[in-house]
């Protein structure tokens, strides 16, 4: 898993909240932005969340399994019928049982 983040959005993300700060508070704007950067940064690293890039080939790679089952369940099923047609040939044809 990865917690790259794209700084812009740290960044974005930072400034957001110091801008939501009051007037009074604006000289310490920048030492805020910053703490904020650096506190999204470290709680964003534990939520061990995934890059929208690293979800898409999972999703891809799961979109290709489930067509891969889908085609076998239907060979399973091909396979069953035939396999029960036989079994009623052999039937039919007055073959003792085995055993």
């Amino acid at each position: 898993m990865s917690t790259n983040f794209d700084p812009r959005f740290l960044e974005e993300m930072a400034k957001r909240l110091t801008d939501a700060m009051p007037p009074q508070v604006a000289a310490l704007r920048s030492d805020f932005e910053a703490n904020f950067k650096s506190v999204l940064q470290a709680g964003l690293a534990k939520l061990e969340l995934v890059t929208r890039q690293e979800f898409d080939v999972q999703a891809g790679v799961l979109a290709r399994t489930r067509e891969k089952l889908e085609v076998l369940e239907l060979r399973l099923k091909s396979l069953e019928g035939e396999l029960g047609r036989v079994e009623r040939d052999l039937g039919d044809q007055g073959e003792p049982p085995a055993g």
